[in-house]
């Protein structure tokens, strides 16, 4: 069998962060959480193909959802990114689109279409 896949989940919401990483794991996921936009940053940035997937919250201190995907997507172009986001001015589904980001969940997250996405996006990212 292979190696579980390495999924980073970035929120500032510490127990958000937890949650999914409980969710992930019982799904056979390997997590990494970090409620630090910019920490998150600097460990993709240390190790980028140790991962295989981000989900990110919109609204973060320091770097927002957007901000982070733009730079991961500086370093590996075709990383599958899910934005996750309340109501918004900034972050549509459009915008992050345009962005490069591959997945778009609204607040608050249905999590089995979220787990359906991440499975979509990493059987993608397989092909490609």
């Amino acid at each position: 069998m292979s190696a579980a896949k390495n999924i980073m989940v970035v929120d500032d919401e510490i127990s958000i962060a937890r949650f999914l990483r409980e969710l992930l794991e019982s799904r056979g996921y390997a997590v990494t959480i970090e409620g630090v936009s910019d920490h998150a940053f600097n460990i993709f940035k240390q190790t980028p193909q140790k991962f295989d997937l981000l989900i990110t919250d919109q609204t973060m201190p320091g770097l927002t959802g957007l901000q982070l995907a733009e730079k991961i997507l500086s370093i590996r172009e075709d990383f599958p990114i899910i934005l996750c986001t309340g109501y918004s001015e900034v972050a549509n589904e459009n915008k992050a689109t345009a962005s490069g980001i591959k997945g778009f969940l609204a607040k608050p997250i249905d999590h089995s279409k979220m787990l359906n996405l991440i499975h979509e996006l990493l059987a993608e990212n397989q092909l490609g």
